[in-house]
């Protein structure tokens, strides 16, 4: 199972680079949805990592991937410069899937 990176951030890419991830970087919305696309139809794939700024590019696409049961795991992580959801978006998100507050 590899894991492959789409950034929108040149430093974050070279770090998870150096951390032995393959990933590109792109800008544009029609380019990440397309390279998603393929990445999940790829079997070798089994977790597409995205930055936080890509994830809000593709915010519907981001939301149907994780609703959906079929892999790979979709995971949002922030760039060098910090999440942008903020201190307690991890109890934001259990708020949301579960309604209960922690």
């Amino acid at each position: 199972m590899k894991s492959f990176l789409i950034s929108d951030n040149i430093d974050t890419f070279v770090g998870m680079k150096m951390a032995g991830i393959d990933g590109l970087v792109l800008h544009q919305r029609e380019e990440v949805i397309k390279k998603i696309e393929d990445l999940r139809n790829d079997k070798e794939i089994g977790i597409i990592i995205i930055t936080e700024k890509i994830g809000l590019l593709i915010n519907d696409v981001v939301r149907e991937i994780k609703l959906s049961k079929e892999g790979p795991l979709l995971v949002e992580i922030p760039d060098r410069h910090g999440s942008i959801k903020g201190n307690d978006a991890i109890v934001k998100y259990v708020k949301e899937s579960i309604g209960l507050k922690i």
